[in-house]
C-alpha cells in the first residue's frame, strides 16, 4: 500500500503560548522548500505529498511544485485551507456573509480545478465551520448554508472527475465544529442524495485522531464505511485523545491501530489506490525523524496484523470471546500460553 504526507508537518507548528512556533526556522520557508526537505530527508520512504488550498499550494507555485516532485513522487491531494484565512473566523461555507461564502465556494472549486490537473483528490475539512458558543447560532440556518456549501464543491467536482474527502472532527479551530462525527458526514452525504446531487465521488478521510477525540473505534468505522463504499482515505497520527495532537502513528492507541490493520487487511483498504496518508504535527521533534518513525511504525504494525491467526480469532469473535480473542492477539506478540 503506498502513503503520502501532508507538507504541513514542516510549517513553524504554532501554538497559542508559542507563536512562534517550535520550529521557526521554517517561517520563511515556501512550500517548495519544504518539499525539497521532505524529500531529501525521506526519500523513498514516501510516496506522494499532500498540501492545502491556496496557502500550500496555488496557481503560482504548482508547475514548479509538479517539477519538483518530478517522477519520484506525486501530488495525492489538495485539501480546502479554508481555516487558514482570517476573514473566515466566522465561518467559511457558513459565514453569514453571503458574499464570504460566495468566495469560499469559487476558492474550493480552483483547488479542485488543481486537483484535477494532478489527478487528484480534494479534501474538505470544515475545521472553521461551526461555533464557540451557545446561543450563538441559528442551526437550521447555519446547516443550510453548510450543506449547500458543500453542494456547491460536490457538483464541481463531479464536472472534473474529481473525488472529494470528506473529514470530520469535533473541535478546533471552532470549539463545536458541525461535521463533528462519522454520523455528521454520513448524514452529509445522505443530505446531498436526498437532493439529488451524484455521491458516486464523494468520499470519507479517517483521521485517527479525530476519531479517538471523539471516543470512535478506528477498526469498527473503518469497516462499517468500507460496507458503505465510502472510506477514501486515511490520516495515520495517534494523540491522547483529548487534543488533536497529531502525534507519531503508534506511539499511542497501539492495540487500536492493530485492530485498524488487520481490518483494513480483511476488506482489501489499498486495491483500488487507496493510501495511508500522514498528518503529523511534531512540534518539538524533527520532522524527519518523527516522520520517519511514523512509517516505519505503521509498516511494523501492518505486517504484525498479517500474522495474527484469522482462523482463531474468527472463532473467537463469532461467539464474541473476549479472552480468545485477546488471547489470540498477544500471541502474535509473543506472549506464551
Amino acid at each position: 500500500m503506498k502513503n503520502s504526507l501532508g507538507i504541513w508537518a514542516f510549517g513553524p507548528l504554532v501554538t497559542r503560548f508559542t507563536p512562534r512556533g517550535f520550529h521557526p526556522e521554517a517561517a520563511n520557508m515556501t512550500a517548495v522548500d519544504m518539499l525539497r526537505k521532505a524529500q531529501d530527508g525521506l526519500g523513498d520512504l514516501v510516496d506522494g505529498y499532500e498540501f492545502h488550498y491556496p496557502a500550500e499550494i496555488n496557481e503560482d507555485n504548482m508547475d514548479e511544485i509538479r517539477a519538483t516532485m518530478g517522477q519520484k513522487h506525486d501530488l495525492y491531494a489538495v485539501a480546502l485551507g479554508a481555516h487558514m484565512d482570517p476573514k473566515n473566523g466566522r465561518g467559511a461555507f457558513t459565514n453569514p456573509d453571503p458574499k464570504i461564502r460566495e468566495k469560499n465556494v469559487e476558492t474550493a472549486e480552483r483547488g479542485i480545478d488543481i486537483a484535477s490537473e494532478f489527478q487528484a483528490k480534494f479534501i474538505i475539512w470544515p475545521g472553521i465551520d461551526g461555533y464557540n458558543y451557545p446561543f450563538q447560532s441559528d442551526y437550521q440556518k447555519q446547516w443550510a448554508y453548510f450543506l449547500n456549501g458543500i453542494k456547491s464543491c460536490v457538483e464541481y467536482a463531479n464536472s472534473k472527475n474529481v473525488t472529494v474527502l470528506l473529514e470530520h472532527k469535533n473541535s478546533e479551530p471552532a470549539m463545536k465544529i458541525y461535521m463533528r462525527n462519522v454520523g455528521m458526514m454520513l448524514y452529509v452525504i445522505h443530505k446531498l442524495r436526498d437532493e439529488g446531487v451524484d455521491t458516486a465521488r464523494v468520499k470519507v478521510n479517517m483521521d485517527w485522531q479525530h476519531l479517538i477525540m471523539n471516543g470512535e473505534n478506528l477498526a469498527e468505522y473503518a469497516s462499517l464505511l468500507a460496507v458503505e463504499d465510502l472510506l477514501g482515505h486515511m490520516h495515520s497520527n495517534s494523540g491522547w485523545g483529548t487534543f488533536d495532537d497529531d502525534n507519531m502513528t503508534g506511539a499511542t492507541h497501539f492495540m487500536e491501530t492493530l485492530e485498524l490493520a488487520a481490518v483494513l487487511q480483511d476488506i482489501g483498504y489499498g486495491n483500488k489506490g487507496e493510501r495511508i496518508g500522514f498528518d503529523l504535527f511534531p512540534y518539538t521533534e524533527d520532522p524527519i525523524e518523527a516522520i520517519a518513525q511514523s512509517v516505519r511504525n505503521w509498516n511494523f504494525i501492518y505486517r504484525l496484523a498479517k500474522k495474527i491467526d484469522r482462523k482463531s480469532l474468527k472463532e473467537a469473535q463469532k461467539n464474541k470471546d473476549a479472552v480468545e480473542a485477546i488471547k489470540t492477539v498477544y500471541r502474535t506478540l509473543g506472549a506464551e500460553y
